[in-house]
């Protein structure tokens, strides 16, 4: 993002370069007069008084004559002369200032230059990914120091989001073995000839339950991989991974009485296929869950130049506009958010996370009459890689 014309640093400094010379030019032009007056005063006094000797000092009145003659004479001159120094010096520092302001204009680049570098690296790293760096070149500077020292704390960041994310990951995968034993126990007792109505009604809560967790870590685990750099790139359609989302949760749009319509183009993008597709599903699943009976779903895909899109909307309850970027956040649920067995709340989290990998964001927008309309913007082939 550049700097507007009025904020930017290279405009102040080219202006001010361009100022300083214009009164540093109108001193020394001032100067230049006061000294060429001064030296014309001495020179006509000198030639003016030899001229007068001439005259007879008898001649009273020619002499007088001659004098008022010569005042003016010398007048002229000086008016003369200092009209002409002033128009020609005027050019002349007008043309000079004008030369002085480009030179500055093109010096600032020159020396802002690392500076932009800096910026532009940053805006990249802030939107993105923190694996850029600087790498500024060049001799010792305090630029050089400054982008020096930003490289030395994005490696520290690199390094503890990292670490954050091999904890998550670890955590979930350890967490899934004992879930998994669990359940196969669970299966094993409910299983047996011998089991009552009352363990059977346990075994089916208790895997229930099973179910929500594992769930719960399969969500951790995708939204440390969407924090992760994407090193999985193919062609994809969104359209079909759309197609597929709504298979899987027709039977609970049906369950719910939900009606689920579609207007699906074909959107291609580039990116990875598993992540993008637990976008969709946890867009679809999320429109249906959090909806009422006899709602509606509407799920768009659409592609443009740059970019490809896709648009889910659905009824539900009525939200207000500031509690928006808090359902972007991890474990905030729409509604009834705490102790809820409706999602983990990490939805919202991972679409946006997804996106923002695959170099794109998405946004939510609350319907006046109640539900959310949650649009995924991703960039197309060349853009998607930059």
């Amino acid at each position: 993002m550049k700097a507007s014309w009025h904020g930017s640093l290279r405009v102040r400094h080219t202006l001010m370069f361009g100022l300083m010379f214009l009164l540093a030019g109108s001193v020394v032009l001032g100067g230049v007069m006061i000294l060429v007056q001064n030296s014309m005063d001495y020179s006509l006094a000198v030639v003016f008084a030899r001229k007068m000797e001439k005259y007879s000092p008898a001649d009273n009145v020619w002499v007088s004559d001659a004098i008022a003659t010569d005042e003016v004479s010398r007048q002229i001159i000086m008016d003369s002369m200092r009209e002409n120094l002033l128009f020609k010096g005027g050019l002349t520092l007008l043309g000079a200032s004008l030369a002085a302001t480009a030179g500055a204009w093109w010096l600032s680049g020159r020396l802002l230059r690392p500076l932009n570098t800096i910026t532009e690296t940053a805006h990249r790293i802030a939107g993105r990914t923190l694996h850029k760096r600087i790498e500024l070149d060049g001799p010792h500077s305090e630029v050089k120091s400054l982008a020096d020292s930003f490289d030395s704390m994005l490696d520290r960041l690199d390094e503890a989001f990292a670490g954050q994310g091999r904890f998550i990951a670890n955590a979930a995968h350890e967490l899934k073995t004992p879930i998994a034993l669990s359940r196969t126990l669970l299966d094993v007792a409910m299983a047996r000839p011998d089991s009552t109505p009352q363990l059977q009604r346990l075994g089916e809560n208790l895997l229930a339950v099973n179910l929500r967790h594992e769930r719960l870590i399969d969500s951790l685990l995708t939204l440390a991989r969407a924090e992760d750099a994407v090193t999985d790139r193919r062609p994809v359609d969104l359209a079909q991974l759309a197609e597929y989302a709504l298979d899987v949760t027709a039977k609970a749009a049906a369950d719910q009485q939900v009606q689920v319509r579609a207007q699906l183009a074909a959107a291609t993008v580039v990116g990875d296929p598993l992540l993008l597709e637990q976008l969709i599903r946890n867009l679809v699943d999320n429109a249906v869950r959090y909806n009422h009976r006899h709602g509606f779903v509407w799920v768009q895909t659409l592609e443009e130049v740059r970019q490809a899109e896709i648009i889910v909307t659905n009824t539900g309850a009525l939200i207000s506009p500031h509690e928006v970027p808090a359902l972007f956040e991890p474990f905030r649920r729409l509604t009834d958010r705490v102790g809820s067995a409706r999602g983990s709340g990490l939805g919202l989290s991972i679409v946006r996370a997804v996106a923002q990998a695959h170099g794109g964001d998405a946004l939510a927008i609350p319907r006046p009459d109640g539900g959310l309309s949650v649009r995924v913007i991703l960039p197309r082939g060349d853009a998607a890689r930059a």
